[in-house]
C-alpha cells in the first residue's frame, strides 16, 4: 500500500509559500484546485496519477496535477514519496500557425475598432492573453515606437515594438489615458473568456477552419518573424521566453526551408 500524506493546514501552507515564490493568482488557484482533489481522494500520490490516467485525462491536466502535487510535496520534505512520483510528458503537438494573410482577413472582418485594434496589437507585439488584457496606455511609448510589456509572466518585463498600424489604431480610439487601453463597451476591462471569443468570432467570420485562440497570433508572430531571417534570440526576447528551448519549436514549425525543398514525387 502506497504511503499517505500527512495533509495538515494545506491550504495556507501552499498559498504561503507559492506567495513568497512569486507565483501568479492563477497559478496558486490551480495548485490550490490540484492538491484538494488529491486530498480529497484519499490515494497516495503515484496512484492518484496513474488514476488521472485511466480516466482518460488529457496529459496536460495529468501533468498540471503532477506539479501542484509535486510543489505540495516538496513543501511537506516528503521527499521519498516525491522520488516515486510519475512523470507524464509534454505532447509534441505543433501549435497552430495563421498565415499573415489570414491575419489580415481576420482584422478586416472586424467591423467594432476596439476589437480590431486588439488584433492587431496582440499579433503585432506578440503579447500573451494576460498582457492584452492588462495594457495600459502609459506602457505605450508613442515617441520611440515601443510597448513595455508590464506584468507579464513570471512578473518578467520586456520591450517590444509598436507597429505603425498598430500606433495609428491606437490613436483612432481616442482614449489615451493612463487606465487600461481595452475596455467593452460598459467601460470594464475585458475577460479572458471575452477575448477568447472575440478572437474566434474574427477567424469565423474571416473563413478560416483552423482552431483559432489569442495564443496563435502569439505562435504566428514568431513564426513570420523567423520566416523573415530575424535572428531566434532577438525572437526569445520579444517573447518574454526564460528558455531558449521554448522558443525553439518555431524553428520546426517554420516552412521557409521547408517548402523550398522539391518532393521526390516532383
Amino acid at each position: 500500500m502506497e504511503k499517505r500524506v500527512d495533509c495538515g493546514d494545506w491550504k495556507k501552507l501552499i498559498d504561503t509559500e507559492a506567495k513568497l515564490r512569486g507565483y501568479s493568482p492563477k497559478t496558486i488557484k490551480t495548485y490550490l484546485f490540484h492538491v484538494g482533489k488529491f486530498i480529497d481522494s484519499g490515494l497516495g500520490p503515484k496512484e492518484y496519477i496513474f488514476s488521472l490516467i485511466d480516466k482518460g485525462f488529457k496529459d496536460e491536466s495529468v501533468r498540471g496535477a503532477g506539479f501542484a502535487i509535486k510543489f505540495f510535496l516538496r513543501l511537506k520534505g516528503e521527499e521519498l514519496v516525491l522520488k516515486d512520483m510519475p512523470n507524464v510528458k509534454r505532447e509534441k503537438k505543433l501549435p497552430v500557425i495563421l498565415s499573415r494573410q489570414e491575419i489580415e482577413k481576420m482584422i478586416l472582418s472586424t467591423n467594432n475598432l476596439n476589437h480590431r485594434v486588439m488584433i492587431q496589437t496582440a499579433y503585432s507585439a506578440g503579447l500573451r492573453l494576460s498582457e492584452i488584457i492588462n495594457l495600459r496606455w502609459g506602457d505605450v511609448d508613442f515617441g520611440r515606437n515601443i510597448i513595455h510589456v508590464k506584468r507579464a509572466k513570471g512578473k518578467k518585463d520586456r520591450i517590444v515594438m509598436l507597429s505603425p498600424k498598430v500606433k495609428k489604431g491606437l490613436k483612432s480610439l481616442g482614449k489615451e489615458n493612463e487606465g487600461i487601453i481595452f475596455r467593452s463597451n460598459r467601460g470594464t476591462g475585458y475577460t479572458p473568456r471575452s477575448i477568447q471569443v472575440i478572437i474566434k468570432g474574427a477567424a469565423r467570420n474571416a473563413g478560416i477552419n483552423k482552431k483559432v485562440t489569442p495564443h496563435t497570433l502569439r505562435h504566428s508572430f514568431a513564426t513570420h518573424l523567423l520566416e523573415r531571417g530575424i535572428d531566434i534570440r532577438y525572437i526569445r526576447d520579444l517573447l518574454g521566453h526564460s528558455d531558449m528551448h521554448t522558443t525553439l519549436i518555431y524553428t520546426r514549425i517554420s516552412s521557409k526551408d521547408i517548402s523550398g525543398i522539391k518532393s521526390p514525387l516532383d
